[in-house]
């Protein structure tokens, strides 16, 4: 496992009101979210960074209303149009 530090200014948690362990997790999941969106990381891969069960990480999608499935216009309607 790899640990990463970095330095937020003292009042960030205050703002947020997030002590330190949920800000971590939050900004863990954001940032799954995020990848995930992007299509920089799969869905299980994603769910792993975010310390999620895959099924607790689409959960999150939807609160995030991002989609579940990360399909363009031009692949479903190849999808649909296959023989």
């Amino acid at each position: 496992m790899v640990t990463v530090t970095f330095k937020l200014p003292e009042d960030v948690l205050s703002s947020v009101q997030k002590d330190p362990d949920h800000f971590t997790q939050e900004l863990r999941l954001a940032a799954a979210v995020k990848w995930y969106e992007m299509g920089e990381v799969s869905q299980s891969r994603a769910a792993e960074i975010a310390g999620l069960s895959r099924s607790e990480f689409i959960e999150a999608l939807g609160r995030f209303e991002v989609p579940v499935f990360q399909y363009s216009v031009d692949e479903i309607a190849e999808e649909v149009n296959r023989e």
